[in-house]
């Protein structure tokens, strides 16, 4: 217990937590984790598999899903490595540097996903505004290098969290309320001044998650607006129609992230379980639903996978 008191940050440990008062069916809990897990590296892999094999859908559009694929598999296995841990074997305890290197991946995870869904949108309104010179536009080499920036982005922005949240003093309860490490999760825990760390991580939430938030909806409202000076209706109606699948990935990775800031913000004392499920829905639904939603709503795609299976 000394060593879980200790002030010496080397020597600190949390203690995360799964879902309280259901320890006793752990392993019961641990199925559906499972079965999510399951889902969303096979959906994502198949995905990965499909557009690389198939010359035909080397496209902007599925060059930019595959991105989206890795960083959902990145995503739920950095989060799933301790929440499986928890469940399966009660394995509470993690140093205080594995939880801000966990901490790391999340985040700059996220803040990837929140820029490559900013590229698909973009890729989007390129395709609908400017139909004759897409190819033109979106070159590979071009991608690549829009991936390469959305890569050091969320990187760069996040990476001086873990050593902001490193200086600081941990001699409070050391016993985390959900089972992965999250920025405002480890500040709790310091004793120690850590106005530095809150304002930095505002900082961050505000130039990924809000930015890219803005400039999607300002893509869409230009993606509309060019939309409805189509003349025709059938062409209005396949325009909005190739926009459906970006719009559900929005969807899923943007509500659940504002409902949990909600939450937090107005149901501190009494919903604490609500708040431990919108943050397991927040982090394991999108990876597991984007290659569901891409799959039955592109039909190319689709074709691609059965014809695949088929063989």
């Amino acid at each position: 217990m000394s060593a879980v008191n200790d002030t010496n940050f080397n020597s600190a440990v949390f203690l995360l937590t799964g879902i309280p008062g259901q320890e006793d069916v752990y392993l019961w809990i641990s199925v559906p984790f499972c079965f999510m897990y399951v889902i969303s590296i096979v959906g994502n892999s198949v995905i990965l598999f499909i557009i690389k094999t198939d010359p035909s859908l080397h496209e902007p559009m599925y060059i930019f899903l595959s991105m989206l694929a890795v960083t959902d598999i990145g995503l739920s296995t950095a989060t799933m490595s301790t929440t499986l841990g928890i469940f399966l074997f009660n394995a509470r305890e993690i140093s205080v540097d594995a939880c801000l290197a966990q901490l790391f991946f999340i985040h700059s995870l996220s803040g990837i996903e929140s820029s490559v869904l900013l590229l698909m949108a973009f890729d989007r309104f390129v395709a609908i505004s400017n139909p004759l010179r897409y190819a033109s536009i979106l070159t590979l080499p071009r991608i690549a290098k829009m991936g390469l920036v959305c890569v050091l982005r969320g990187v760069a922005v996040v990476f001086p969290l873990p050593f902001l949240l490193k200086r600081s003093q941990y001699c409070q309860a050391n016993v985390l309320s959900r089972s992965y490490c999250l920025n405002q999760e480890i500040m709790k825990m310091a004793c120690s001044d850590i106005r530095v760390s809150s304002i930095y991580g505002l900082v961050a939430t505000v130039s990924i998650a809000m930015l890219d938030s803005l400039l999607i909806l300002l893509s869409y409202i230009m993606i509309l607006k060019t939309v409805l000076s189509i003349a025709s209706h059938a062409e209005c109606v396949r325009a909005l129609s190739t926009c459906i699948s970006h719009l559900c990935a929005v969807l899923l990775f943007y509500t659940p992230g504002i409902g949990l800031s909600i939450v937090q913000r107005f149901g501190n004392s009494s919903s604490p379980l609500l708040q431990i499920l919108m943050g397991y829905v927040y982090l394991l639904v999108p990876p597991m639903m984007n290659p569901i939603v891409y799959s039955v709503k592109s039909k190319h795609l689709r074709a691609r996978i059965i014809m695949a299976f088929k063989k």
